[in-house]
């Protein structure tokens, strides 16, 4: 597996965080409700560290749940959440900001901060909440920005862009925190269909240059099918089949699985 190091970042890996190996994510009875209604039914799963996981189902099935609650976005009503042999939930205040810096997220709107330029979006956090070097921090986000081809974009401010290079810079700003996990929900939904295949070919650079974990929700299956070392079907609140995108995509068990794949692809 290749180390934490990205294409053209002026990174220097030996300051990178030590990298995990083994079990990163752990989910053990982890249930939410919103109302009367069970988002998640006491699910049980995990994640290996620099492995890639796609979460395909029908809307409304819990995968972008899981995403929220690794981003202490929500709150499990029951259940644990452990991350890099560390509880998410239940935790104290101090606990969840410490493994929180081990996650970064990609959203389906790009929440880039309006009024600054692209360069800052990109260095605020590494700065503020990480303490790194202003300098540092720069050098970095040049590199990263020039990884996801947006080398000219430093000053330009997110309405200059296109909905396609606003999602590259969010990706971007995501890198930036040096995170163990990322988490990408639905990162293309947002954009125009000519727009898509830019920024699905910069997260498959990622995938195959680094050795971040990587937990992904979508419906692009060609995409998943590409990065994915393991797929899993998601119904009603519960994973109801999981294994390899070979067998997934090609051989599926389940009749709902093979239902919904004809339906999206």
């Amino acid at each position: 597996m290749p180390t934490d190091t990205l294409p053209n970042s002026g990174t220097d890996p030996e300051k990178n965080p030590a990298r995990s190996t083994g079990e990163l994510i752990r989910l053990e009875q982890v249930t939410k409700r919103f109302g009367s209604n069970t988002v998640l039914d006491h699910l049980d799963f995990s994640v290996d560290a620099g492995k890639h996981v796609t979460l395909i189902g029908p809307s409304g099935s819990g995968k972008t749940t899981i995403l929220r609650l690794l981003m202490t976005l929500l709150k499990p009503d029951e259940g644990t959440i452990t991350v890099d042999g560390q509880q998410l939930f239940p935790a104290s205040d101090k606990q969840v900001r410490e493994v929180r810096k081990k996650i970064g997220m990609v959203f389906q709107q790009f929440n880039l901060f309006p009024n600054m330029t692209v360069l800052r979006n990109i260095t605020e956090a590494p700065v503020t909440v990480l303490g790194m070097p202003k300098d540092e921090a720069v050098e970095r986000a040049k590199g990263l920005l020039d990884m996801v081809g947006l080398a000219d974009k430093c000053d330009a401010h997110p309405a200059q862009l296109s909905g396609g290079q606003q999602q590259r810079v969010a990706i971007a700003r995501a890198l930036a925190m040096r995170p163990q996990v990322l988490l990408l929900d639905e990162v293309t939904s947002a954009l125009d269909p000519e727009l898509v295949a830019g920024v699905l070919d910069v997260l498959r650079d990622i995938a195959r240059s680094t050795d971040i974990t990587m937990l992904c929700v979508t419906h692009e299956m060609n995409f998943a099918r590409d990065i994915s070392d393991q797929v899993l079907m998601f119904d009603s609140g519960r994973i109801i089949e999981a294994g390899p995108p070979e067998k997934i995509f090609s051989d599926p068990e389940l009749d709902r699985t093979r239902e919904f794949l004809s339906a999206v692809l």
